[in-house]
């Protein structure tokens, strides 16, 4: 008797994340410990001021959930060994770097990254100008 080929089921469609607010992408929690190291963005700083209560600018604090990082050229990624250490196991560093521009792209906040012991797993628009990159300490090394 010949088998029946099996209907496949239409998959679901994926879900959109166009619509949430910034703040939920990057995950921030209201209890989340943040420091916020050169990103000068109003409107980054006032909807954090508005979730958070734990955030320290210029320095992590030690056990910090999440460390958003501005990095505008390759030289400035050299910093991602020293924010580490301030890294919950489960945190992240959220590099924030320019748009379209030469002096820093992907590729190089990548190899920063695994040179600093960190990989990476999420990308986010985070204004029309720039990108955050999510790097974390791999779960093998936790």
């Amino acid at each position: 008797m010949a088998q029946r080929k099996q209907k496949k089921l239409p998959r679901p469609p994926e879900r959109s994340y166009a619509d949430r607010p910034l703040l939920d992408k990057l995950g921030v929690k209201p209890e989340s410990r943040v420091a916020v190291i050169g990103i000068n963005d109003a409107s980054f700083a006032a909807q954090l001021e508005r979730r958070a209560t734990d955030i320290s600018r210029s320095r992590p604090k030690q056990d910090s959930d999440l460390i958003f990082f501005d990095a505008e050229t390759q030289k400035d990624l050299g910093g991602l060994s020293f924010l580490r250490k301030s890294l919950k196991p489960n945190g992240a560093i959220w590099v924030v770097y320019p748009k379209g521009r030469q002096e820093i792209r992907e590729i190089a906040v990548i190899e920063a990254a695994k040179r600093a012991g960190l990989v990476d797993n999420k990308v986010v628009r985070f204004s029309e100008t720039h990108t955050a990159l999510r790097l974390v300490i791999p779960i093998a090394s936790r």
